[in-house]
């Protein structure tokens, strides 16, 4: 090689170098959990570090004689929506398992599970009986029709459940999920509370499986918001995630048994369609001999689609997600980013699993090594992070560049630590919303819906479909970037 040539490639070693380093994969960690406590609802705690909110919805479940306090506000809004919250909840249990060394290396594993038990605690709260669990608080066409803060909002707090005559086999098995899941991420911690959220997983996977149906036909102010396709997933889902919590052979019994039927190659992975996520903790375990060889065989064709779309995700497979010019992987107009992070716990998990088993991964156009996998997430995740053609950060407050107008309520109206005088419906769209300036409150964390697929973002408060955060968005991100922080 030249001396000109190695010059070149010295060069471009440093440039790359240069642009690694300067991402602090460490800070957005931080950040990316800080944005789960200013979504909180209810009954804030001492140690709250989001200042600018206060209590909210502290008679949430009173006029049915139940407390439903606390939760989480899903998104922009003030609706606690059970279905979304149950996946988030679900998706911090799985980057508190699988990063868990990572995550407390960051001194963040504490926070972790903080965000992750003011949802198991109001889920144990929503879930009373065997067979009833609450699914929504609050109801999103009269909240929507306000732009109140949460700590003064004046709309409906209407409750909903599911249960024997109106069942949502969906909701329920995304709850016992959730729990389940959790369980795992407390047993060190703090077994009676792992088995307390263990007895509630498993009633309502028993519920769920006797029950079945979608949510939304038992909660149909549910369906403009957060409809259902259908309830095999969550199933499967939780079985997944109970037997990874027990052990209990009938929950591999139900995993095989759904074998033949268990997908198939999915188009995303998100809070209405679970199969991947569970394909891919079958395909890790298959890969770590956990499993006699004839259930492994059984077993074969989760493993088997949860690679195909792997694979199409990092464009060799037969069935490729699109990709902005910008290198975005690019499904829908409507909150993109939902998907992109969605898809890099997948990825990482599994190349991860690969790389401690020895092995790579087969795609139709050629093997791929589990460190072409890490590097292609450290692209979405980078691209997330401010490495696009916008030069912005999509996670607020990352960077110096990040979206000043987030659609949320909260943010968007002076803090009423800082100002007690309530804000009515109709005031808040007024002297708030329709304000062309920055968010008086910083959603820290927040990771919005991102860019269209010309790479191009409106940052507009008006602009939902692109600038509005959800807890969805950021829980699968945060044991990917205490990876990429260790």
């Amino acid at each position: 090689m030249s001396s000109t040539n190695n010059f070149m490639l010295g060069f471009c070693l440093v440039i790359l170098f240069v642009n690694a380093a300067s991402i602090d994969y460490g800070a957005a960690l931080t950040k990316s959990l800080l944005y789960f406590e200013a979504q909180r609802s209810g009954k804030l705690p001492s140690n709250q570090r989001v200042q600018w909110r206060g209590d909210s919805a502290l008679q949430d479940g009173k006029d049915d004689g139940i407390d439903l306090t606390g939760g989480y506000y899903d998104a922009g809004d003030n609706v606690k929506f059970g279905f979304p919250m149950a996946f988030t909840i679900t998706m911090l249990a799985w980057s508190a398992t699988e990063f868990e060394s990572q995550l407390n290396s960051k001194t963040e594993l504490k926070n972790a599970l903080n965000a992750i038990k003011w949802g198991t605690d109001y889920f144990i709260k929503a879930h009373k009986e065997s067979h009833v669990l609450y699914g929504e608080i609050g109801e999103g066409i009269s909240d929507h029709k306000c732009w109140e803060r949460p700590e003064d909002m004046t709309t409906p707090r209407s409750v909903y459940k599911i249960d024997e005559q109106h069942p949502g086999a969906d909701l329920a098995g995304e709850t016992a999920a959730a729990l389940a899941a959790a369980a795992v991420a407390f047993k060190e911690s703090d077994s009676g509370y792992s088995n307390q959220l263990l007895t509630h997983a498993k009633e309502l996977f028993d519920f769920a499986k006797k029950f079945p149906g979608v949510y939304t036909r038992s909660i149909p102010v549910a369906g403009k918001f957060y409809g259902s396709s259908g309830y095999e997933d969550e199933l499967l889902w939780a079985a997944v995630w109970l037997y990874k919590a027990t052990k209990d052979k009938s929950y591999l019994d139900y995993i095989n048994e759904k074998s033949t039927s268990c997908g198939g190659t999915r188009l995303n992975f998100s809070w209405d369609d679970k199969y991947i996520g569970a394909q891919v903790l079958i395909a890790k375990d298959i890969l770590e001999n956990k499993f006699a060889g004839n259930e492994s065989t059984l077993l074969n064709e989760y493993k088997k689609n949860a690679e195909e779309f792997i694979c199409n995700c990092i464009q060799k497979g037969h069935n490729n997600i699109q990709k902005t010019n910008g290198g975005l992987l690019w499904w829908n107009y409507w909150n993109n980013l939902q998907f992109v992070t969605t898809a890099t716990i997948v990825i990482t998990t599994y190349a991860d699993t690969l790389s401690a088993t020895k092995n790579s991964l087969q795609c139709s156009s050629g093997n791929v090594e589990p460190l072409q996998l890490i590097n292609f997430v450290k692209s979405q995740v980078d691209y997330i992070l401010g490495e696009n053609p916008q030069k912005m950060s999509y996670m607020v407050g990352f960077g110096t560049n990040y979206p000043q107008e987030v659609h949320h309520r909260g943010a968007s109206i002076v803090s009423i630590k800082k100002d007690k005088k309530p804000v009515g419906c109709q005031e808040g769209f007024d002297q708030w919303f329709n304000r062309n300036a920055p968010n008086p409150n910083v959603l820290v964390g927040a990771i919005v819906g991102g860019p269209d697929n010309g790479d191009n973002y409106n940052d507009s408060r008006d602009n939902y479909k692109q600038a509005e955060a959800a807890t969805a968005n950021s829980a699968p991100l945060v044991g990917v970037l205490a990876r990429f922080a260790s």
